[in-house]
């Protein structure tokens, strides 16, 4: 075998076409990586949301709880059922929400865009467990008063600290912050179920009912009970299940995604390719004198191919440390399921930056490889005569 001592030491001898085409492949690679942490970003926000022992309790033949409507008598018979789980006090984990959709302007002239208010009740904080106020206080019922996420109070109007968002011309004061662990919910401005209700002048002031089950045999039982019972005649689908659907977006963006990075991977691997043919004929001479002291064809072959991997990984290493900085950075996009803007972070998590070196090592690979194949077709005493 070729020892890697000699593909180390011409990669630095062609240093600035080394250098060129790690820059080349680390671009790429940057641009796929990014692509690929927004789209994990996103799911990430979508799958953490749901827990495994909840239900979201719709009416029937909705899609999602905005076009959803249950009466007070519907809410009160899924409260009393049995298999509800309870906290501390003793308290059924069972909570009647109201969802609405408002259109908002966004910060900096960034036109208007759909929020989602959730009217809450203090049951709803414990169904989330990662609820948490980070600034300034939780809401009082009675007095609208509402919280939202310090993400959401960057991107819209009005949602800061001491500001008054207007819901059909009653304002709501906004008095505290809150995270509920990277979730949807931190897309969502939260108040009271009563006083939002009120707001909109909806009579029941239901949208959806969210319990959970004391375990996963309860769950299927209870959704089973809600759907084909007379009583009810609901629909009841997994939390899990029901942000699932809402994945839309992430897979939009996760097609467009693999689409650009195709015709960048194509692009990056004619660019290793070329910089390896230019090798090959540059070092005709020393491919030749290789097979005359006694290397075969395939060492040939596969030290050429090394270095042409070898080659993109260093790129493609430059490309995903260039996405560090904006690891842990909030955006924002359509959740086409409800038409409003859901915010998220970008993630660059192993799986992420795994999938860019593999895509760098087959950069590599596919452009080195004729290349390589040219280099070990070569006629000895051609070669050396080569100057």
């Amino acid at each position: 075998m070729i020892p890697v001592k000699y593909n180390i030491r011409n990669l630095r001898v062609r240093w600035m076409t080394t250098l060129m085409t790690v820059i080349g492949t680390g671009m790429v690679v940057w641009a796929m990586v990014l692509t690929f942490g927004l789209t994990e970003g996103l799911e990430h926000a979508l799958r953490i949301s749901g827990h495994p022992l909840e239900l979201i309790v719709l009416r029937k033949g909705a899609n999602d709880e905005t076009s959803s409507t249950l009466t007070q008598q519907q809410a009160l018979q899924l409260a009393a059922l049995d298999g509800i789980a309870r906290d501390d006090a003793g308290k059924v984990l069972c909570a009647n929400e109201f969802v609405t959709i408002l259109t908002k302007p966004r910060r900096n002239n960034g036109g208007t865009t759909n929020l989602i208010v959730r009217g809450v009740q203090d049951v709803s904080r414990e169904l989330r467990p990662d609820f948490r106020i980070v600034q300034g206080r939780d809401i009082k019922p009675g007095v609208n008063e509402a919280i939202t996420s310090e993400n959401m109070a960057r991107r819209f109007e009005n949602l800061g600290l001491g500001e008054k968002l207007e819901i059909n011309k009653v304002d709501f004061q906004i008095v505290g912050y809150f995270e509920a662990g990277g979730s949807s919910a931190e897309s969502e401005v939260w108040t009271d179920v009563r006083d939002i209700a009120g707001a909109r002048r909806s009579d029941e002031g239901i949208s959806s009912v969210t319990l959970r089950a004391t375990d996963a045999k309860t769950l299927d039982a209870l959704q089973k009970l809600i759907e084909t019972d007379d009583q009810f005649k609901l629909k009841a689908v997994t939390e899990t299940k029901y942000f699932e659907d809402q994945m839309s977006a992430a897979i939009a963006i996760k097609f467009v995604g693999f689409f650009i990075a195709f015709f960048l991977t194509f692009g990056a691997m004619f660019a290793a390719a070329n910089t390896m043919f230019a090798a090959v004929a540059s070092r005709a001479r020393e491919i030749g004198t290789l097979r005359a002291i006694g290397f075969r064809r395939a060492s040939i072959l596969i030290s050429f191919l090394f270095e042409s991997i070898l080659l993109c990984l260093m790129g493609g290493l430059l490309g995903c440390l260039a996405t560090l900085p904006f690891n842990g950075l909030s955006t924002g996009t359509a959740n086409w399921a409800t038409f409003s803007e859901i915010t998220f972070a970008f993630r660059f998590g192993p799986k992420v930056i795994l999938q860019g070196m593999l895509m760098a090592a087959a950069m590599g690979l596919v452009g080195g490889l004729f290349p390589a194949i040219r280099a070990v077709r070569m006629n000895i005493v051609t070669a050396l005569r080569e100057q």
